[in-house]
């Protein structure tokens, strides 16, 4: 009974770490395999010095899976940001998740002069942060809420509709297959999807990401062909996202290490 209870605990908690935050272990893995996969060699063998030879893609999902510890408690709001009505950056008073990933970046600029702990926790903390404001549902803008619909008579959160369903439902692939099928573009549209600075990609995102508080209205139910048209379109546009974020990680690290 004891090793069942386990189990079912572990499940559980699988399934609460893949639904609760931005993107779930997969996109965020597929975020960070398609920056690795566009790291410089320089860049990528300074990183992993002080990953103890980790990808980073190993830690993509770090920052989720401590914030409930009593050290990094305080960073619970810090996977959000919030933007106006015209989709402007609204600082958090109590920290967010560009006021973080800025603090982090500016360390980074003087990573020699820092010591090593400070250095492997600030990367973690970037490729998590990257790939957090690039997911629709972390971008609050003021009538933010938390939407319920029905998908084909199962009921779905805003929230977790974007952090993990959108991605999920169509494809069961995993990162790697992620970054295969997604990781095409030519090299100068990769430039052009890594320019600007991170306030640049999160008035992107949100200018881009309005769209979904039109797609769904709370309580909505879509019949069958209704469902599996939304869920289509939906993984398509979450699919763009991540490569965005895969592409400007790539760009900021190589920025930063390389």
């Amino acid at each position: 009974m004891k090793k069942l209870a386990a189990f079912l605990l572990t499940i559980v908690l699988c399934c609460w770490y893949s639904t609760a935050f931005g993107w779930g272990k997969v996109g965020h893995d597929a975020v960070a395999y398609i920056a690795e996969c566009n790291l410089t060699p320089k860049a990528k063998k300074n990183i992993e010095k002080y990953l103890d030879g980790h990808s980073i893609v190993y830690y993509a999902s770090w920052m989720d899976q401590i914030r409930h510890t009593p050290a990094y408690k305080h960073t619970t709001s810090w996977h959000t940001n919030s933007v106006d009505a015209d989709g402007n950056y609204v600082p958090n008073p109590k920290g967010d998740a560009m006021s973080f990933l800025e603090d982090c970046i500016a360390k980074m600029r003087d990573y020699r002069n820092q010591n090593d702990s400070t250095i492997t926790v600030s990367i973690r903390f970037i490729v998590h942060l990257v790939g957090d404001m690039h997911c629709p549902g972390h971008v609050k803008y003021p009538w933010y809420k938390n939407i319920n619909f029905s998908l084909n008579g199962k009921e779905y959160g805003f929230h977790n509709y974007w952090d993990e369903w959108a991605l999920t439902l169509s494809n069961r692939w995993y990162y790697m297959e992620y970054q295969h099928q997604l990781d095409r573009c030519s090299k100068k549209e990769k430039r052009e999807l890594g320019k600007g600075t991170p306030r640049d990609w999160l008035t992107d995102n949100a200018r881009n990401c309005r769209v979904i508080y039109d797609w769904t209205k709370s309580n909505q139910k879509l019949s069958y062909e209704e469902s599996r048209d939304f869920i289509n379109f939906s993984h398509g546009f979450a699919e763009k996202q991540v490569l965005k974020a895969g592409y400007r990680l790539a760009a900021l690290l190589n920025e930063l290490f390389g």
